[in-house]
């Protein structure tokens, strides 16, 4: 059983509240239960469990009574029982789909269908139907997501503590970023500023390249062995996680020299651009009125590599402009009231991507507007 005094939580409350809504969702498809899979982070059983995963992971959720925890591998079970909120904790077995039938066992199925959550692979999916034949299994991956994008009181603090360890990795590089130093060495500054406070790293992707003659626009998602030089610009993308909840933050630095005229504009339409957005955003807005304020990136003839505009975790929406539209999201999107998303507008002179920077933050939406869950100025700093 969990231990709240060593490891985080949320209320009884809270989770009394999620599980209830997830019922509901269930009731509303006719399943009988629901099967959550994942593998390394799993946010989707971590909002029933308070379980955050380290290898793969199983959630059954009856109807009725309580869910049961799977965990790979055996000797993760031990921490998982000293974590989850969930009574009946087990190890997965060596073969899970038999673990997971056995578990399916216990469970009284009326309807006789059963829903699947998360990425779960064929292979497991192939096998549980073969198990499992006389019960039709369908896809709820909605069921706990939809409930997820709306953040309660409790999972908002969270968001702040991450936002504030978020912030520290940038006074961090900000600080510390010299020309000399190798680009990999990077993740050290941005990790080492709050991992004494209990924050794991999320996302550090950061790219530095020459302002005079560049060569990538957006932060990358692996270190070189680069080292930095003298009138380089540095692209970040730095998030801080809090158990489960992640800040996100974008922000460009300038090394050794001041901004370029190209860079110092780039800069001025990214910071134009993401006003723009976050001032069109409130509750009951919608994903037009996002392009709408967007659009003014083009009208200033530059363009965007990266989307434009995200929920925190890579909930829905995930848009981008008008121009560059990747995917089948819809304009008639309305953001609601505690929803969380990260506006980042990536603005490069043309589709190549090759020179740009990006700018954006984690954002709240309010009944009026957003709440900005980050403090660190939107500047282009100067360092080293």
């Amino acid at each position: 059983m969990s231990q709240p005094d060593r490891y985080p939580t949320f209320s009884d409350a809270e989770f009394t509240r999620r599980l209830a809504a997830v019922r509901a969702r269930m009731d509303e498809h006719d399943c009988d239960a629901l099967l959550l899979y994942g593998a390394g982070r799993v946010p989707d059983i971590q909002y029933l469990s308070n379980w955050p995963g380290t290898r793969e992971s199983f959630l059954v959720v009856p109807r009725h009574g309580d869910p049961t925890l799977l965990v790979q591998l055996y000797n993760h079970v031990p921490t998982a029982q000293r974590v989850a909120i969930t009574k009946d904790v087990r190890w997965a077995g060596s073969w899970a789909p038999e673990a997971l039938r056995s578990v399916l066992a216990e469970v009284p199925i009326h309807e006789g269908i059963v829903g699947l959550a998360g990425p779960w692979p064929s292979r497991i999916v192939d096998d549980l139907g073969i198990l499992l034949a006389r019960i039709g299994l369908v896809d709820a991956s909605g069921i706990v997501a939809d409930l997820r994008t709306v953040k309660s009181t409790e999972e908002l603090e969270r968001l702040r503590i991450a936002a504030r360890l978020t912030d520290a990795a940038m006074h961090a590089l900000e600080h510390e970023v010299r020309p000399g130093l190798h680009e990999h060495e990077l993740a050290a500054i941005v990790e080492g500023a709050y991992l004494r406070e209990g924050g794991v790293n999320s996302i550090h992707f950061m790219a530095t390249t020459s302002m005079r003659a560049p060569e990538i626009g957006m932060p990358a998602q692996l270190p070189s062995l680069r080292i930095i030089e003298r009138g380089d610009i540095l692209i970040t993308e730095i998030g801080a996680e809090w158990w489960g909840y992640a800040g996100q933050i974008h922000r460009s630095y300038a090394i050794g020299a001041d901004p370029t005229k190209e860079y110092q504009r780039l800069h001025e339409v990214a910071v134009e651009a993401f006003t723009r957005i976050v001032a069109a955003l409130h509750d009951g807005a919608t994903v037009s009125d996002v392009l709408d304020a967007a659009e003014i990136i083009h009208e200033r003839r530059y363009t965007i590599y990266d989307d434009l505009l995200h929920g925190t975790g890579q909930l829905p929406p995930i848009i981008q402009t008008r121009r560059t539209k990747r995917g089948d999201w819809a304009e008639d999107f309305i953001f609601r009231e505690n929803m969380v998303v990260v506006v980042q507008p990536n603005v490069v002179t043309d589709e190549s991507g090759r020179i740009g920077l990006q700018v954006g933050e984690t954002v709240r939406i309010t009944k009026t507007g957003i709440e900005r869950l980050h403090d660190y100025p939107m500047e282009f700093v100067r360092v080293g």
